[in-house]
């Protein structure tokens, strides 16, 4: 079977924008209430803007599928897009002032033209809509083999959330589903998707105040992946590397500036004791993913040498604030390189909220990759043969 992989075609204002999936396994039922569900949260969230209003965002299937089942054969997703009016030089005239943390000027003189326009219009986060379909869609995947995968937003500002089924290292969320649906529905009660009401409010506060400022606000994000076996990914080449790849897939979301795991930064004002998890063995959670090898910290993250090591994966991304601003900065005029204000799109003050959501998705992609790599099949059938070999492998460790 191929490599796992996707790339999305569309623009902002284009017709549509469309995703083509390869390396999908025959077999896999298609959750398309999920994928839809989380089109729909990376349309929310507090402080997104007028767009939102315009588009109802739901993924159509045009091959690869049969009777709700995927076939083998290449995927192609596809969401309308309802404001279309790329082709409308009324509606989408040239901008000729770049706005400063945007793509514009740098496309501009890559492709030499005076005109942001077609640079924008890709560069756009709304390129995100089938990043999201596609990371849902391989989910359906995942959720049969007890992989679930978590995002939220863990800061706006100051305001930090506290999270003690996550933070506290004697929570049973590591290996238990109902803590996995409580983290799920404290985010979900929240219109910042954030698990933390006070905090949530405080993030409201500061999102409020940059709205009377004219400015924008960011954030930090954070995903979790429960369930993964150990052995995902590889210590042997580079593009192995499941952490890697992980902070690649991440790092090109859009407005994204940094990528940590576990406990990333943090780990170079620390000395080796207090940084690295101690191993334990527990007979009693040998049928986890973990295979009974336990830690009582988490502080890598779930991955060590670019391998999962049974732990829940821990990822954060820090999103900027959005580039187009209510007060625009300074800029230059491109047609006359005369000082002026940088040009205004229709934007959000804050899309963090939106921003985990597809972090979420890119995420559990690069883990279906991983997956696949490690007990791929050209069918479904096929893959359980593979990943249950392995698991009643190495529970027989040592071997003879």
């Amino acid at each position: 079977m191929s490599t796992l992989s996707y790339r999305t075609a569309g623009e902002s204002h284009g017709k549509a924008l469309i995703a083509l999936v390869e390396g999908m396994p025959a077999g896999v039922p298609i959750d398309v209430d999920l994928i839809n569900h989380e089109l729909k949260r990376r349309q929310g969230g507090y402080g997104r803007g007028g767009r939102q209003k315009i588009e109802t965002d739901r993924v159509e299937f045009l091959t690869g599928t049969r009777l709700n089942k995927t076939i083998g054969s290449p995927i192609t997703l596809l969401v309308p897009n309802k404001d279309y009016r790329l082709d409308d030089p009324d509606k989408t005239p040239p901008l000729t002032r770049p706005r400063p943390g945007h793509a514009d000027l740098a496309g501009s003189v890559k492709w030499l033209t005076t005109d942001c326009r077609e640079t924008l219009e890709r560069a756009s986060a709304r390129e995100t809509t089938v990043r999201v379909a596609a990371g849902a869609l391989v989910r359906s995947l995942l959720k049969l083999f007890h992989i679930e995968v978590v995002g939220f937003v863990r800061q706006v500002g100051q305001a930090r959330a506290s999270i003690p089924l996550l933070d506290d290292p004697s929570s049973p969320l590591f290996y238990r589903a109902e803590g996995i649906d409580r983290l799920r529905e404290l985010r979900d009660a929240s219109d910042l998707y954030c698990p933390d009401e006070q905090a949530s409010e405080q993030m409201r506060q500061f999102i409020n105040s940059a709205k009377v400022a004219k400015d924008t606000a960011g954030g930090i994000v954070e995903c979790h992946v429960f369930g993964c076996p150990v052995g995902l990914g590889s210590s042997m080449t580079i593009d192995g590397r499941l952490d890697g790849r992980i902070m690649g897939a991440v790092g090109a979301i859009q407005a994204f500036k940094g990528v940590e795991i576990g406990m990333g930064f943090a780990t170079a004002e620390r000395p080796g004791s207090k940084v690295h998890d101690e191993i334990f063995y527990d007979p009693a959670q040998k049928h986890l993913p973990s295979l009974g090898f336990v830690r009582r910290t988490n502080n890598a993250g779930g991955l060590e040498g670019g391998m999962t090591n049974g732990m829940p994966i821990v990822v954060r991304g820090a999103m900027k604030p959005i580039s187009t601003l209510g007060k625009p900065l300074r800029s230059i005029d491109l047609k006359t390189k005369q000082p002026s204000e940088a040009g205004w799109e229709r934007s959000d003050i804050s899309a963090i909220s939106a921003a985990s959501v597809v972090m979420e998705n890119v995420v559990a992609f690069e883990i279906a990759r991983a997956f696949l790599e490690k007990f791929g099949g050209d069918s479904l059938t096929e893959i359980k043969a593979n990943y249950d070999t392995f698991l009643s492998l190495a529970r027989q460790l040592p071997f003879p």
